[in-house]
């Protein structure tokens, strides 16, 4: 069981998705690291020029996870419609960028491919956790 499961288990008010939330947080988590290590991949790549937007991009959609993740895993009064746009926002973050290292994975660029990879997990356990909030 992950920490960020058991500290859902532990909190004393519980939220009722709480296996959806759990995977949202670690997947928001696993994508914050995932970016922020593929712009530093990109960085040190011959062609620097060319991976710009994929630089931005993985930043940037590093910063959403991190926050999402962070805003999530304060449980006390969430906002069920504040929250459901956050992390639908996440959602949208990690599919570009995912589509853009997708790109340059095509063209054997190993560390976009698994970024894009933690991009989309992300992307689907955001789409989960909010379609959790409206059922």
């Amino acid at each position: 069981m992950s920490y960020v499961q058991q500290m859902i288990d532990t909190h004393p008010a519980p939220p009722a998705a709480s296996q959806q939330l759990a995977a949202c947080i670690q997947a928001c988590v696993d994508c914050a690291q995932a970016c922020t290590a593929c712009a530093d991949a990109c960085l040190a790549e011959q062609s620097v020029a060319d991976l710009v937007r994929c630089i931005r991009l993985n930043l940037d959609c590093a910063d959403v996870c991190e926050t999402t993740g962070r805003t999530l895993s304060r449980l006390t009064a969430l906002d069920g419609a504040e929250v459901s746009q956050l992390v639908m926002a996440c959602a949208e973050s990690c599919r570009r960028c995912a589509e853009e290292c997708e790109r340059h994975a095509a063209m054997g660029m190993e560390h976009c491919r698994v970024c894009g990879e933690a991009c989309r997990r992300c992307e689907e356990a955001c789409r989960a956790f909010a379609g959790s909030l409206t059922a």
